[in-house]
């Protein structure tokens, strides 16, 4: 068998991954290999070394496939590591967990919704933003003595889609009894498709898919059901009421508190009742009734109870340096890169969550990112009140974050 030689070092695959040499070394083993066949015939002959020269073309031409190959070699590697995969490769490490990616999701929103005492507001019932489009409710309500209640609204139309404060403001198909709904918090952002960070994120928690009777099983299930947007999980195991989290929120003894963002009641009260552990009580402000479908008539029925929690407004302030000149719209285009990193639509920055402490480190990456040369970034800081900042909040376990651009203030100093 002809063994055939050649200069350009090769890859190298390692318990420790792969290795590609450096393309200059390629191209130094090109110069080399044109070399010896240009001198086969006349040892000793002198050849130029330089770029320009026929055989120089060549080799920078021969080099440059070379380095594509390498750069795609690197790429399919890394596609089998679930921390890199993305597209069709994550989508295939998915099914080995029995996952989908989700296909999309509508922008969640709370909003107030004031009527007459004792009026039912369906599940469906829709309202209209300011943009046009159609949002519905994704419950039964009932307006208490208040004259008004918090309903949570999912748009009908999937995408990162986003209401500002007060544009949920049109009831759009009548109800007796129903006079106005209006937004006082920014909502929550959808997606056309999940997204690659989501997906993994998502692929991890899935480890509990399977099992029961865990605060992971319960989450791990909320969040691959259809309009849930987030999910937080925690069992009190002791004989007393435990206040948890940045809010103190009051959790019964011996008992789950689920707090849920989305998706109607249905869908939710069935994904805890197949999952979580039943001899424990739980915490909340919504209840639905589940049947168990695998008797026959009549059926056992059990009340699932999570709490919807309160959509809570966070607060971005950002100083430039003016001094660097940057672009003439930076206000416009700090405001947007804040709000996608805040919603997770920034590759490798998670989305603001339930319960989550929220730093504002997260936000250097994508601001400066807008124009290294001209973006100087003095600092960025948060807020949940929009007068006391810090380099951090965080959210109570019946919070969950929202961010308008109206939220985001841009100084430049």
């Amino acid at each position: 068998m002809t063994t055939i030689q050649t200069s350009v070092p090769d890859v190298t695959i390692t318990e420790n991954g792969i290795s590609v040499p450096e393309i200059a070394d390629v191209l130094a083993g090109r110069m080399t290999d044109l070399t010896a066949a240009l001198t086969v015939n006349n040892p000793g002959a002198e050849i130029s070394q330089s770029l320009s020269s026929p055989h120089g073309q060549i080799a920078m031409s021969d080099t440059e496939i070379v380095a594509q190959v390498y750069d795609k070699l690197l790429t399919l590697f890394n596609q089998i590591n679930p921390d890199y995969a993305s597209g069709r490769f994550q989508d295939g490490i998915g099914r080995i967990y029995f996952l989908d990616r989700i296909a999309g999701s509508g922008t969640v929103v709370t909003a107030t919704v004031t009527g007459a005492v004792g009026t039912l507001i369906p599940a469906g019932s829709t309202a209209k933003d300011s943009n046009g489009y159609i949002y519905a409710t994704t419950g039964d309500r009932t307006i208490p003595a208040s004259g008004s209640v918090q309903i949570t609204f999912t748009n009908q139309t999937n995408g990162p889609i986003p209401v500002e404060v007060g544009q949920l403001n049109q009831i759009y198909r009548a109800v007796p009894g129903w006079d106005a709904v209006y937004n006082f918090s920014a909502g929550v952002v959808g997606s056309d498709v999940e997204s690659r960070l989501a997906f993994e994120t998502r692929r991890k928690d899935s480890v509990y898919r399977g099992s029961r009777n865990q605060d992971g099983s319960v989450r791990s299930a909320l969040l691959a059901t259809t309009g849930v947007l987030d999910a937080y999980v925690w069992s009190n195991r002791t004989d007393n009421t435990v206040n948890q989290g940045a809010t103190n929120y009051p959790v019964l003894p011996h008992s789950i508190y689920i707090g849920v963002y989305g998706g109607s009641d249905a869908d939710v009260a069935e994904a805890i009742f197949n999952t979580y552990n039943p001899g424990a009580n739980l915490n909340g402000n919504t209840t639905y009734t589940v049947y168990d479908t695998t008797y026959d008539q009549p059926q056992p029925q059990y009340i699932m109870q999570w709490n919807r929690v309160a959509p809570t407004r966070i607060y971005v302030r950002v100083e430039l340096d003016a001094s660097l000149n940057p672009p003439s719209d930076i206000t416009n285009q700090v405001k947007q890169v804040v709000q996608n990193a805040f919603n997770g639509l920034v590759d490798g920055v998670p989305r603001a969550r339930i319960g989550a402490t929220i730093s504002s480190g997260r936000l250097y990456a994508p601001v400066i990112a807008i124009d290294p040369a001209t973006v100087g970034i003095l600092s960025i800081t948060i807020s949940k009140d929009g007068t006391t900042f810090g380099p951090s909040v965080t959210m109570g376990i019946d919070q969950v974050p929202t961010i308008s651009a109206a939220d985001v203030q841009v100084v430049l100093s």
